[in-house]
């Protein structure tokens, strides 16, 4: 055999080999490289699920969110109402002594004596702080404790009676309050130097 022909031979030896190798196109349910298709088909349920997921979270999240509104409006709604009834009580107990207060004004204008006049203006006072201080009012002690500029307002300073009394309230120009043991009103004091 000639150098070419042996070359013809080995190819058709070769072909025949690749031809035996290859797959069958045909047969492809019993061949091993087929589970891809099937793969395919359970990611797309997989994506089916995953959707389904996703709706229900947004579904979850978008009622929460409404929910979260409803709650931000009803509070809102409710401290309004609380800030606009919140001195109602007060007021009905101060109507007893504006009542008073009404009845000791006739009263005056014809008075004549002036000892019922101090009686009747002392009663309508007593029963006005006494008003208060149910509700909760209580008056600062600041007269002669040492001066606390968290509690007291310091009007002007002079010099001090006595050594002790130095850095500590001479005088009380106007009251400092409580209200149930808050703070409502700074003293405005003398404080002596």
């Amino acid at each position: 055999m000639t150098e070419k022909e042996k070359d013809m031979h080995q190819e058709e030896i070769n072909n025949t080999d690749n031809e035996n190798s290859m797959p069958d196109i045909n047969a492809d349910e019993n061949m091993s490289g087929t589970s891809h298709m099937n793969n395919e088909l359970e990611e797309v349920g997989d994506l089916e699920k995953k959707d389904q997921e996703i709706k229900e979270l947004r579904d979850k999240y978008l009622r929460l969110q409404a929910e979260f509104d409803n709650f931000r409006k009803r509070t809102a709604k409710e401290k309004l109402e609380l800030m606009q009834t919140a001195g109602k009580d007060v007021i009905i107990s101060l109507l007893d002594v504006l009542d008073d207060s009404e009845r000791a004004s006739k009263q005056m204008e014809t008075a004549t004596e002036l000892q019922a006049v101090k009686d009747g203006s002392q009663l309508v006072f007593n029963k006005l702080k006494n008003s208060l201080f149910s509700k909760g009012l209580k008056e600062m002690e600041a007269l002669h404790q040492p001066f606390d500029p968290d509690l007291h307002d310091a009007i002007t300073e002079i010099p001090a009676p006595a050594p002790d009394l130095a850095g500590k309230v001479l005088d009380v120009l106007q009251k400092g309050y409580y209200m149930n043991d808050k703070l409502i009103r700074h003293a405005k004091v003398v404080v002596g130097k």
